[in-house]
């Protein structure tokens, strides 16, 4: 199993977290929630994405792509505030062509809100913090339930 490792905010301690795990991931020293981010590409998308007990925040994104090097650490953050409440997972499209052509992504980064599952908001291009927090916000609320595009 693959694992990551994360130091925790609140006490410092250095933490190992599975890539696919079932609940929320909390410090194993002061029991506060962590900020899970973790890679994905095409063989491991389903287990570490699609079965998430957790909304996934999915960022599909290319090396060589200046807005996606601008969003990545704005994407870090919020995955840091709503730590135990989204899972952060980052695909690199030029390492994983088959989930590119699946989502359909025509343009980077391309951002999808997974719950369950199913993609219940997307966003394409980049975007300012305040509008990714907010566009964020409004499709962890409980009562999202459609999909939600925003274009920029």
């Amino acid at each position: 199993m693959k694992t990551t490792t994360v130091v925790c905010e609140h006490c410092g301690h250095t933490n190992r977290l599975p890539v696919a795990a079932m609940g929320k991931p909390k410090c194993g020293n002061c029991h506060e929630p962590l900020p899970w981010v973790v890679d994905a590409g095409d063989d491991d998308f389903g287990e570490v994405a699609e079965k998430a007990t957790m909304p996934v925040l999915v960022d599909l994104w290319a090396t060589w792509c200046g807005p996606c090097r601008m969003v990545s650490p704005v994407l870090a953050q919020l995955a840091r505030e709503r730590a135990g409440k989204v899972k952060l997972v980052k695909v690199d499209i030029d390492k994983a062509p088959r989930l590119s052509q699946r989502f359909g992504v025509q343009a980077v980064p391309t951002l999808m809100v997974l719950r369950d599952g199913e993609v219940i908001a997307r966003q394409s291009g980049a975007a300012p913090a305040n509008v990714l927090r907010d566009w964020l916000d409004q499709a962890l609320a409980p009562s999202h339930s459609t999909t939600q595009e925003v274009g920029t």
